[in-house]
Parts: C-alpha cells; sequence; structure tokens
C-alpha cells in the first residue's frame, strides 16, 4: 500500500516535534484508510473478485501498518489481527493493538461503508491513545481530541447488532428494554454509530479478539460511554490469550438497564 502524504508532523520530518502517541494514532488510523480505499477502487476496476479485494486490504493494510510502527515506536510490541505474534508483549508496557482492517467482508462488497481501521495503544492498564477511522465515510474518531456526546431524543433505544446473527445477550436486551435493532458490519462501525449518536448500545457475545474491540473501547470510554464486559467486569487488554469475546458499548444512561436485563 502506497501511503498518501502524511497527516499531522511525524517522527522522521527534520526540524519538527516528534508526533505524540495519539497523533500518531490519528494519523495511522487515516493513511491506512485512505490506501484502503484507494486500493479497493483499483481491485474493482481490474476485475478483482471480492476475495482478492479482502484479502488484498488485509495484507497491505497489516504491511503498511507494521512499517510505520517498527519505525517509529521500534520499543513498543505489537498485537494484531493480520501479524505474527510479537512475544516482547509479554512483558512489555506499551503495546499497539491493530486491526488493519475490521470488516474485512464488507470491504469486499461494493458501496458498503461499515468498515474501519483500529489503532490503539494499551499502556500497563489504561488507554494511552487510540483511533478508529471509517474510511468509506471520510471520518475518524481519537481519544485525543475525544468526540463529543451527542444529545438523542428517541422513543425507544436503538441496539446495534451483527449483519450475520443476533447475539442471545442482545436479543434479550432488545426485548426488556424495547430496543429497534439495527444491523452493521465491522466492530468499529457499530461502536462509533453509539459514539455518533446513531445507536444508543452495542452488545456483542460469542465470539471476539482484543483487537476487535481495542480502539473502538477507548474511543467510546473517551466520549464519556459506558464500556465493559456482559458481565459488567471492566475490559482489560494485553492479556496472553488474545481472546475477548464479548463486549458493551453504551450511552451512560443504559449501562444500569442493560446490565439488569441480563443478570437481573
Amino acid at each position: 500500500m502506497t501511503a498518501p502524504p502524511p497527516v499531522g508532523d511525524t517522527d522522521t520530518t527534520v526540524g519538527r516535534a516528534p508526533e505524540t502517541d495519539a497523533e500518531l494514532a490519528i494519523r495511522l488510523a487515516v493513511e491506512a484508510g485512505r490506501g484502503l480505499v484507494d486500493l479497493r477502487e483499483r481491485m474493482w476496476a481490474a476485475g478483482s473478485h471480492s476475495w482478492q479485494v479482502m484479502d488484498g486490504g488485509d495484507a497491505a493494510s497489516q504491511r503498511f501498518l507494521e512499517d510505520e510502527l517498527s519505525a517509529l515506536r521500534p520499543d513498543d510490541a505489537v498485537l494484531s489481527e493480520e501479524g505474527l505474534e510479537d512475544p516482547r508483549r509479554f512483558d512489555a508496557d506499551r503495546v499497539w493493538i491493530i486491526d488493519p482492517l475490521d470488516g474485512t467482508r464488507e470491504f469486499g462488497e461494493p458501496g458498503r461503508h461499515d468498515w474501519a481501521v483500529h489503532i490503539a495503544l494499551w499502556d500497563r492498564d489504561h488507554f494511552a491513545a487510540a483511533a478508529v477511522s471509517l474510511p468509506a465515510m471520510g471520518m475518524v474518531l481519537a481519544t485525543d481530541p475525544p468526540p463529543p456526546m451527542p444529545t438523542v431524543e428517541r422513543e425507544r433505544p436503538r441496539l446495534i447488532t451483527s449483519r450475520s446473527r443476533a447475539p442471545h445477550a442482545a436479543v434479550i436486551v432488545a426485548h426488556e428494554l424495547g430496543c429497534d435493532a439495527v444491523r452493521l458490519g465491522s466492530a468499529g462501525a457499530k461502536a462509533m454509530a453509539v459514539v455518533l449518536g446513531e445507536a444508543d448500545i452495542y452488545l456483542h457475545d460469542g465470539g471476539m479478539y482484543q483487537w476487535d474491540s481495542a480502539a473502538p473501547a477507548a474511543v467510546a470510554q473517551a466520549a464519556g460511554l459506558h464500556t465493559s464486559r456482559i458481565d459488567g467486569s471492566p475490559l482489560v487488554y494485553n492479556d496472553r490469550d488474545p481472546w475477548l469475546p464479548d463486549f458493551i458499548v453504551c450511552r451512560p444512561e443504559y449501562a444500569e438497564p442493560v446490565l439488569s436485563a441480563l443478570w437481573g
């Protein structure tokens, strides 16, 4: 992937201040996303099959992000969906948790916008920086500056869930709270729909990894939303096992009703 011109200053720019972690997270999310948009358009124009578009996007975005982080943060470990296991992360304080292309299926379907790039930095026990870009929408949301929580007025709460399945926990919450259901791909796109006020609750159970939720959780937390496991326990990242199968993002006023619906 050939990256577009840098957004903001970089560590390699002579005479300018190095990027902060927050600036780097935003730039990487934006530039990886721009590269993916360009790659998708070129591959469709060339008549590529959808599986080729999906595989090409995963590989190209991983290569770009891997090269940038290796050059600019060589002492930091990386946990990535598409990369090899970096054993340094088991003892590292700083670990970049990335998903180079979240929503690969949607990326391979012409006209779909519900795919994302996730960049998060986990520092010992908290997020130090994160960004989620929605490249097909030309949008990036980050922890610094955090997105404002929009005012929402709806008669019924809106719950967002998977395109392909209705998680059991989501069915329970939708029934108990009388939710209207919305379906989208990409965990990042769904979580950002809550951040943007397009939905009130995103709840997932039954299958997820740390890179699926890390950056979305960080951005949602920065925006003042509730995030947790579905049992209400805190989200913890950089565990040895990358499996983190469930996740809630919701507006703060729905946290107690959602957890009560699930557990009484």
